[in-house]
């Protein structure tokens, strides 16, 4: 018998009132038309199948292969990717729609014990590559140019040859991954669960975090303070996630030998640590020209002897409260987009119209947003909770700009199309970056562009101070849990520990406050990802200098690096705009952007 999934709410029902317009959902059919899909049977039969048959051909004879037929092994691994990635996709994007939903959880965790099943006769792929001699590769490469396309990802996969186990161990930790992919969902299962009243309102938990960009202090408070009781009442089961996603991570790479509880995330990032390190040194020194300096003048508009928590995301006393409806949010980025390129406008405009976007808040979907790339053979799709703020705007912008990168990057194919993280971040932050440019040329009035300007100023101090700040707070994290088992007061101080020093002496922080970490899904999903996102930021700001001071030609350069996926190193793919990331001044570039935003609003006081 089968079990019918819950109707998906209409997109509009928690809107609370507001007329949004008809808001976008997904249509999924591009991947399969329904769980129990003849097509999906089909094709989890077939990926069964080809994973023992790839198995049974290859295991143990890499190293007997010549160029051709290492290319054919590797196009037949690049096909299990594909077939496997959309299934997952498929299974993935459901769950996200209704996470609270017992059939959808149901599906997504069988696809996923399946898929693993089927894949872990593969393990042995990397390992072998990884033991081949490097003289013999070098000499497979040069005689196949179709096989040498390849090279970034063996070159990725052989930086992991330091820290490869034996085969046997391997398996076991691929067969082992499920286990911790539970500690994800119960996290995710627990968020969306969650339910808070506010003024005699029950919200989700991002109703409840929009509160805090409310016009009304009291209701920011409000807010802010029941955030801190429902984190409160469930922090044991936050701090028994975060303890046991740590603890794993731990042991793992304790057993690999990484030096550090951050290598692993480089590694994949394809980004040297200290390249890193320059940009978290950069970043945390500017603290005091950038938010110590900000929510100093924000204090002062907003007649505040001390700043509160509730105050940080609060919009400016003269900002106009308008909601903006979706057919403005998707007009004000479609002509941001077309002005810079009309290619641009081009690639984007689908989203709207053939249901790759899903925009309404509906309870028990996921929160936040994002950008899927599924697979190379379809299309990416976009979530957001969209509420009508202009900072939805933003995020629209900027998720757009992930899908617009995707579907560039996907001529690259399966294994080539993926960008590394700090890569990953560019174009989403560049479509940001556009539309807030168009729309400060539109601007009417000083008092216009001080919001405008001043709204962008918070949403880089976001994306560059908070982020840094997370990972300092990861870092801290990861080397307490080395020593023992954290009680969630232990984690607690580690979150407090940053907040002062990143926010500024402008602040107080309210009981409860301690607690905030608890819901940042990035910290159990992916550890230390969060540094991407002020890399994205300081490369945006760098690569937007550019187009300012050589605007000939950029676009071709621009669209050329997004094509590029991950078959180039970020040194590589910088070239061409005369930028370095490895220079420890590069750094300095984006944050004198922001900081010079900030001189304006401060000539504004004048």
């Amino acid at each position: 018998m089968i079990h019918l999934p819950q109707p998906v709410r209409d997109a509009n029902a928690d809107a609370k009132g507001k007329d949004l317009g008809q808001l976008p959902e997904w249509d999924l059919s591009d991947l399969y038309t329904a769980p129990d899909a003849p097509e999906l049977a089909r094709d989890l039969d077939w990926l069964e199948r080809e994973c023992a048959a790839f198995a049974a051909d290859y295991e143990g004879k890499l190293a007997s292969l010549d160029a051709a037929g290492m290319l054919d092994c590797i196009n037949r691994d690049e096909a299990i990717s594909n077939i496997a990635g959309r299934i997952m996709s498929y299974a993935g994007l459901r769950y996200q729609q209704l996470t609270t939903d017992p059939a959808r959880t149901k599906f997504l965790s069988d696809c996923q014990e399946k898929i693993t099943n089927f894949t872990t006769p593969l393990v042995f792929f990397t390992l072998e590559l990884n033991r081949l001699e490097d003289d013999h590769l070098a000499k497979l490469l040069k005689d196949n140019k179709d096989l040498a396309r390849y090279k970034p990802v063996l070159d990725r996969i052989r930086k992991m040859k330091p820290y490869q186990l034996s085969d046997e161990m391997e398996k076991f930790l691929h067969d082992l991954g499920v286990v911790g992919d539970a500690w994800e969902r119960l996290f995710d299962e627990t968020i969306a669960g969650l339910t808070f009243t506010v003024d005699g309102e029950e919200l989700n938990i991002e109703g409840t975090l929009n509160l805090l960009t409310e016009q009304d202090r009291a209701k920011r408070e409000a807010a802010s303070r029941e955030l801190a009781r429902v984190f409160g009442a469930n922090i044991r089961t936050f701090s028994r996630v975060h303890n046991t996603a740590a603890k794993e991570k731990e042991v793992i790479d304790r057993w690999r030998g990484m030096p550090t509880a951050q290598t692993g995330r480089h590694l994949s990032n394809d980004v040297e640590p200290e390249v890193v390190e320059a940009l978290r040194d950069a970043v945390v020194a500017a603290y005091p020209k950038l938010s110590h300096r900000y929510y100093e003048l924000k204090r002062k508009w907003l007649g505040l002897d001390r700043m509160q928590v509730w105050d940080r995301n609060a919009p400016l006393p003269m900002e106009d409260t308008k909601i903006v409806g979706w057919d403005d949010a998707r007009q004000t980025v479609m002509n941001a987009y077309n002005a810079f390129d009309p290619r641009m406008g081009e690639i984007a405009e689908p989203f709207f119209e053939r249901g790759w976007i899903d925009a309404g808040v509906k309870q028990g979907k996921a929160p936040g947003a994002f950008a899927h790339p599924t697979v190379t053979n379809v299309h990416p799709y976009v979530m957001l909770n969209y509420l009508g703020k202009p900072r939805d705007v933003m995020t629209l912008a900027h998720e757009l700009g992930h899908g617009v990168h995707q579907v560039l990057a996907a001529g690259q194919g399966e294994l080539l199309s993926s960008t590394p993280l700090t890569l990953a971040e560019t174009a989403s932050v560049f479509g940001e970056m556009l539309t807030f440019r168009r729309m400060l040329d539109g601007a009417q009035s000083d008092a216009e562009r001080k919001i405008l300007l001043a709204g962008k100023v918070e949403d880089m101090i976001n994306t560059v101070v908070r982020q840094i700040a997370f990972y300092d707070f990861e870092c801290k994290l990861h080397a307490a849990r080395r020593k023992g088992e954290l009680t969630p007061d232990d984690i607690n101080a580690l979150w407090m520990s940053v907040q002062g020093e990143s926010l500024g002496p402008a602040f107080d922080f309210m009981d409860g406050y301690e607690t905030f970490w608890a819901y940042i899904p990035h910290f159990v999903h992916s550890p230390f990802y969060v540094y991407a996102y002020a890399f994205g930021d300081g490369l945006v700001n760098a690569l937007y200098a550019v187009y300012q001071e050589q605007p000939e030609g950029f676009q071709d350069k621009y669209f050329d690096m997004l094509k590029a996926g991950g078959s180039k190193h970020h040194s590589e793919l910088l070239k061409p705009f005369g930028l370095d990331a490895t220079d420890p001044k590069f750094w300095d570039k984006g944050l004198t952007m922001i900081s010079g935003m900030i001189d304006e609003l401060e000539a504004m006081e004048g």
